[in-house]
């Protein structure tokens, strides 16, 4: 398990890609396969012109339950998989989650037990390359990021932050692409 220390925490404030509030653009704008961190964006996605590939959820927003019409919507979503993840932490749940539903050729949802608020920077390490993340930034929109070489080292960057076994949880994630 990865643990991120409360004085590195200010570091994820910052939005990997651009900030897009229009769902529409956010869909004209994304390859495939695409990858939604949080139960908002995953809603938002699912329910436009776009659904994701892979969806990972925990049935929150901002550390409260999603609207009933959100989490009916989002129970909807196929291939369930389940992972454990506390709050600030990195576990080998969810990242053996995030590496399978990326091998999966069929549309996949990650239900996290805990918080998926971290799970952009696996997702990002794991996704080809072409392939899109998006994650919400909270009060603000959603991030949409393509993965490029750039990316993935900005991820890999901030994944140096956490505490435990960085490079055993990179070497697995490296081996997903």
């Amino acid at each position: 398990m990865l643990s991120l220390p409360p004085e590195r925490r200010a570091a994820f404030k910052s939005p990997i890609g651009p900030v897009l509030t229009d769902v529409n653009r956010v869909c004209k704008e994304s390859t495939w396969p695409l990858i939604a961190v949080g139960d908002i964006v995953s809603y938002e996605l699912t329910t436009s012109t776009c659904e994701p590939d892979v969806a990972i959820i925990d049935g929150l927003t901002e550390r409260s339950a999603v609207a009933p019409e959100i989490e009916t919507a989002l129970e909807e979503l196929p291939n369930r998989l389940r992972a454990e993840n506390p709050p600030g932490k990195l576990t080998h749940s969810l990242l053996n989650a995030v590496t399978t539903a990326l091998e999966t050729t069929s549309q996949t949802t990650i239900v996290v037990d805990g918080e998926e608020d971290l799970a952009a920077l696996p997702a990002l390490i794991a996704a080809p390359q072409g392939a899109t993340v998006i994650y919400g930034q909270p009060g603000e929109g959603m991030v949409r990021v393509s993965v490029d070489s750039a990316a993935k080292s900005k991820a890999r960057s901030l994944f140096h932050l956490f505490e435990g076994d960085v490079e055993k949880a990179l070497s697995k994630l490296a081996a997903a692409t």
